[in-house]
């Protein structure tokens, strides 16, 4: 029986060898999302033998130069990067095909090219945050909270031609709370995605991975996730209250939810939203905003939406204490 039992832990510890030998990974990612699940994966033994991220960028007043978070993460790991301009450089092939890579990993990056995701033996997989095929696109986390939803999750597929098509390995679901922003939604589906990506990394290298085409799940009204521009953040009150802390909370710390007041002197200023909350107080005045201990409220087609966060343009972000420290409420009416 303790030979039994020392022979399983050798075994183990001889996959676990085998996994960090042989099975190479490239992990492509960019943002903060994609930061975590490259820990992890490294931290569980995952071979993660290179990172591909984006060009270094300038940034702010000054415009220096920006790197990625995830090329500052693999650089404190000592994973080697590279960043190129153009995924179909020969110079960048050449070096991507040197890692001799089996399995590429793609968590919030740019579309690739054919020559790119078919490089390696084990295919590539890219981890969406929604449950596909429901919310293909560039927002999927906003968009599901700006709809409505109360349920969402992660995917792992393998990427082919047709972007957010290809055919699914995991998925893992979450239910989304009803005052849940898109950050704090992030946040959650970001360690979800780590242990889902990690699972079906070690699916694929047991040969336990099977694809399920996604035609097979299309049984609903398939929902797109369309990249956010400033123009489509623009608050409608001409929707009802849950539509509007819908829209303010899918939208809620980036790139944030906005309104236009007009003060008395008829000059016009932006406001972005941050915090809502719906009430059951009928519409008085469409125009005029109202103090409450609590916030401020702002007239809904149908209700009073609650604002306690805030932020005026060319300020920082304020709760509504603040703002009505050193602003009276009866300057400002509310551009329809």
């Amino acid at each position: 029986m303790l030979y039994s039992i020392f022979a399983f832990f050798q075994l183990e510890e001889k996959r676990d060898l085998m996994e960090r030998l042989y099975n190479r990974i490239i992990f492509m990612g960019t943002p903060e999302f994609a930061v975590h699940i490259l820990e992890q994966m490294l931290h569980t033994g995952l071979n993660v033998v290179g990172v591909v991220t984006a060009p270094d960028k300038p940034a702010g007043r000054g415009q220096q130069m920006n790197e990625s978070a995830v090329k500052k993460c693999a650089r404190e790991l000592g994973v080697p990067t590279l960043q190129p301009d153009n995924l179909k450089d020969p110079v960048f092939l050449e070096q991507l095909s040197a890692f001799n890579a089996d399995l590429f990993v793609v968590v919030a990056f740019r579309m690739l090219p054919e020559v790119v995701w078919s490089m390696p033996p084990k295919g590539t997989i890219n981890l969406h945050a929604s449950i596909l095929p429901q919310y293909r696109g560039a927002a999927p986390i906003n968009r599901a909270i700006m709809n409505g939803e109360s349920e969402t999750g992660v995917t792992t597929f393998f990427i082919e031609k047709d972007i957010d098509t290809g055919k699914i390995i995991e998925q893992n679901r979450l239910n989304i709370g009803p005052e849940e922003t898109a950050g704090e939604l992030h946040d959650r589906l970001m360690l979800l995605g780590a242990e889902t990506t990690i699972s079906t990394a070690r699916k694929i290298f047991s040969g336990e991975a099977t694809g399920i085409d996604q035609s097979d799940l299309m049984h609903n009204l398939i929902k797109s996730a369309p990249k956010i521009f400033r123009n489509d953040c623009r608050i409608d009150w001409k929707l009802n209250v849950a539509e509007v802390h819908n829209f303010i909370r899918g939208l809620s710390p980036y790139p944030a939810a906005w309104t236009e007041l007009i003060s008395t002197g008829g000059d016009r200023k932006t406001f972005k939203l941050f915090r809502s909350v719906k009430t059951d107080i009928a519409v008085s005045d469409p125009f005029t905003l109202i103090e409450h201990k609590e916030g401020i409220l702002f007239p809904c087609s149908d209700r009073y939406i609650l604002i306690s966060e805030l932020q005026p343009e060319g300020k920082r972000k304020m709760n509504h204490k603040e703002f009505l420290a050193g602003n009276r409420l009866s300057d400002w009416i509310i551009q329809p």
